[in-house]
This record gives structure tokens, C-alpha cells and sequence, in this order.
């Protein structure tokens, strides 16, 4: 039996980051963004609230950028402040890296299975695939995609009933295979 599961984003997820005002370390953005120009020169930034104190900081995107650098339907996107256009770029490491950010997936993901019933002699082949890149530890995708415990799972593993070409322990963001022998 072969079954395709998908790891979907439900919302943007929360910036982990400092704020200035308070002592909250998480941000939230509905995808708003603030395009500045300086002669032909554009700053873009994509605006985030504190989630305590509702203060305003912005994710530098584009740094005094010449006018004609930028692709025209990213600029139009920005104006339009897609939400998904948001979401693409907190993905990038670049700008997370350049912003001194991290993400907070936590509740911003759901996991869709197809909702079959998986009988108890029977092995199935599962394909697990991200809509984006969110890390989440594939032991617990199982155990809520199975309805089982991490506990376990984690006995499957040793049992070798659960196997898989990729470390079931840890965070994956990416792709991955499993085989679950009951």
C-alpha cells in the first residue's frame, strides 16, 4: 500500500527576533510591505508586529537597490503585499541571515494524510512532501500521521518495523520516505 502525505503551511510563521521595546522574542507579518525610494534608488521591507507589545519592525529585503535590478513582477508583488511573496522570502537564508532572524513554525503547519485507515498486517509506503520549508522532526509527522505515540514509533525504529533512507531523528525540511512494517 503506497500513501502520499504533504506538509502544508496554514500561516506565515512567527519571527524569532529581539524586540526593542519589550521582552518578547517573536514577531507576526501578514505579508505587508513598505517600498522607499531615493531617486532610483528602492529600499523594500517587509513590516512584522511584535506579539506583545505590537511594535513595528522591518525585514530589510532590498537595501538601496537600483531601480532597474529589480524584477518588475517582484516589485508589483511587494506593492501588492502578497502574503506569498512574504512567505518566499522568509525562506530565503540570506535574508534571514542578513536580518539576524529565525523562524517559529510552531502551529503554523498542518499535516494531510488522506485520512485512510492503515490495517495492522499490512506494510505501507509513505511520501512525505513539504510545500515549503518547514522543520519538523519526521518521528512526530509519523506518530501524528499514524496515530501512534512518539514512544512508539521510536520502538518501530528499533524494531525495525519503521525504516527509511533518511535520520528519522532530528528536523527534516525536505522530501523523504518511509517504510512502516506492522
Amino acid at each position: 500500500m503506497h500513501e502520499d502525505w504533504t506538509v502544508k503551511p496554514v500561516r506565515l510563521p512567527l519571527i524569532r527576533r529581539s524586540c526593542q521595546e519589550c521582552t518578547s522574542e517573536t514577531f507576526r507579518t501578514t505579508g505587508k510591505f513598505r517600498v522607499n525610494a531615493n531617486h532610483k534608488l528602492l529600499d523594500v521591507w517587509l513590516l512584522a508586529l511584535c506579539t506583545q507589545c505590537g511594535t513595528t519592525t522591518k525585514i530589510a529585503i532590498l537595501e538601496r537597490t537600483h531601480v532597474r535590478s529589480i524584477r518588475p513582477e517582484m516589485l508589483d508583488r511587494a506593492h501588492d503585499n502578497d502574503p506569498r511573496l512574504a512567505a518566499e522570502l522568509l525562506q530565503d537564508g540570506v535574508v534571514r541571515r542578513r536580518n539576524h532572524i529565525a523562524l517559529d513554525w510552531n502551529d503554523a503547519w498542518r499535516l494531510e494524510t488522506g485520512g485512510s485507515e492503515y490495517p495492522e498486517d499490512e506494510a505501507i509506503d509513505v511520501s512525505v512532501r513539504f510545500e515549503a520549508q518547514i522543520p519538523v522532526r519526521p518521528m512526530r509527522l509519523i506518530a501524528e500521521g499514524c496515530g501512534l505515540s512518539r514512544g512508539e514509533v521510536e520502538r518501530l525504529v528499533v524494531d525495525g518495523r519503521l525504516v527509511s533512507a533518511v535520520r528519522l531523528s532530528g528536523k527534516l525540511s525536505s522530501d523523504f520516505t518511509f517504510t512502516l512494517k506492522r
